[in-house]
């Protein structure tokens, strides 16, 4: 962390025009100033060590390495390391993942223009902010069992349109086992079939496109 006055900020997107429109927002605050941009995960922790920034904005769908993977690897080896996490995402399993992963604050993109400032300031400071709609959707999922990491495995391939069969192949598993996972993710995400597992799976967050 720098001793400069201004809050020292980087940011990690790979949309060019949001990385923009947010160097237009920080270079009109007297108290800030950007020093440096990322466009994936992994260019984020080379360009944290580099610029050792006072807070990083962070996209979580990059390609490389996402934004949980950097956000980890980051507060490794940098554990003060304070990071708002920017996405278009509001799945209540994302945000857990984002948050156990040592972020400090959740902001939608489409909510960039009124947050921004306000949680960059406060995050500075120490605090945390996450918006009160996705406290509300992980309280609406609070004590729902989660999937393991074979039945993630199984939903990505879901999603994928495998059926039951390819996907025993796929993992190495007998038909009978993966029945069982199928069973197992329909209960626990309360969807009524396969597709249905795959939307709720995707607007929580558990896996992504």
């Amino acid at each position: 962390m720098s001793d400069s006055p201004l809050i020292r900020i980087l940011t990690v997107d790979d949309h060019p025009l949001l990385r923009r429109g947010i160097a237009g927002m920080v270079s009109l605050e007297p108290d800030m100033e950007l020093i440096a941009e990322a466009c994936t995960g992994a260019e984020a922790i080379q360009q944290y060590r580099q610029h050792r920034p006072d807070i990083t904005l962070m996209d979580l769908q990059m390609p490389d390495m996402g934004g949980i993977e950097a956000i980890i690897a980051i507060r490794n080896e940098f554990p003060a390391a304070r990071i708002v996490v920017l996405t278009t995402y509001a799945g209540d399993v994302q945000v857990s993942r984002a948050l156990k992963a040592g972020a400090r604050a959740y902001i939608l993109k489409a909510k960039v223009n009124r947050e921004l400032l306000e949680t960059i300031r406060s995050v500075h400071v120490g605090h945390k902010r996450i918006p009160p709609e996705i406290l509300a959707e992980m309280a609406g999922h609070a004590g729902e069992g989660d999937l393991s990491a074979r039945e993630m495995d199984v939903l990505r391939l879901i999603a994928q349109g495998k059926s039951n069969k390819e996907i025993a192949a796929k993992l190495s598993l007998g038909e009978e086992t993966v029945k069982s996972h199928v069973a197992n993710i329909l209960a626990k995400l309360g969807a009524k079939d396969r597709t249905h597992s795959v939307t709720i799976g995707l607007k929580r967050g558990i896996i992504g496109l």
